[in-house]
């Protein structure tokens, strides 16, 4: 298979670069990103409706992947709880190596078959799940077998990935291939590659919780109030909401946990 992602960069000669010429050909490379992940969106919407529709019957979202793919997951499934209010169980992110390959590479994780599904067994994954698997070269073993047997127990599964017709396409439901060509650095897909599957992680994960009304308006109702930052946001949101001033709207943010709860017992002291 003819991997788009290992092509030689349309740029050569780098190191003779100044500083200047080597961000605009970098910008210039990534500009064409957003482009490759539209062409995504049916897929991107087909998957969205899936989890949706499994979550409200007590499913979960499990994203897998090796190196940058893996912790791009972990860093979409990470961010679900303090944004959105929800579980920490409901998006789960796993990288081939462990939790150790977070910070630093483990030597040949990626490359065995089982591994993925031997970390899913864990969690008691089943059919009402959905299994994202993530990987640019659409080709890393640990992604591949995971897919493999996810279907094989009945469980839905979907792809990102940025190679076109590769095996973890073949094993994947749902394919989100965003073709984004050569990357700048021959082979480096952190680059362009590792923006397009967070622009689609983006959009999977938020579209996800709007749905389920995490969202009102536009604002993050449900964020926790992990910091000083999330409360003075959340007392702004109260008051905007209410017309009350800060410190009350503080003072009421705070007496009832959440965004929500604060506006909800407000509006309900008014029509009472």
């Amino acid at each position: 298979m003819q991997k788009i992602t290992e092509q030689s960069s349309r740029h050569d000669d780098l190191e003779t670069m100044s500083v200047r010429d080597l961000l605009i050909n970098i910008n210039k490379e990534d500009q064409t990103v957003a482009l490759a992940v539209e062409k995504c969106i049916p897929a991107i919407e087909q998957l969205v409706t899936e989890i949706v529709a499994r979550f409200r019957e007590g499913g979960r979202l499990f994203y897998i992947g090796a190196g940058t793919s893996g912790r791009l997951g972990i860093l979409d499934a990470s961010e679900i709880p303090p944004t959105f209010g929800a579980p920490f169980d409901l998006v789960i992110g796993l990288i081939a190596g462990g939790d150790t390959a977070i910070r630093r590479a483990v030597e040949a994780a990626e490359d065995r078959l089982d591994g993925a599904w031997r970390d899913l067994v864990e969690y008691q994954i089943d059919q009402r799940d959905v299994l994202v698997g993530i990987a640019a070269s659409g080709t890393t073993p640990y992604v591949v077998g995971g897919l493999r047997d996810a279907r094989k127990h009945g469980i839905l599964t979907a792809a990102i990935t940025c190679n076109p017709g590769s095996p973890v396409t073949q094993e994947a439901d749902i394919a989100m291939e965003a073709i984004v060509g050569p990357e700048f650095v021959t082979g480096s897909t952190r680059m362009k590659s590792g923006t397009a599957q967070k622009l689609i992680l983006n959009m999977i994960s938020t579209s996800v919780m709007i749905r389920l009304g995490h969202v009102k308006g536009n604002k993050m109702f449900d964020m926790r109030l992990s910091n000083a930052k999330l409360v003075d946001r959340g007392t702004r949101m109260v008051a905007e909401a209410t017309g009350l001033d800060y410190d009350t709207s503080q003072q009421l943010l705070l007496e009832h946990g959440s965004v929500r709860s604060a506006v909800r017992l407000f509006e309900d002291s008014q029509r009472s």
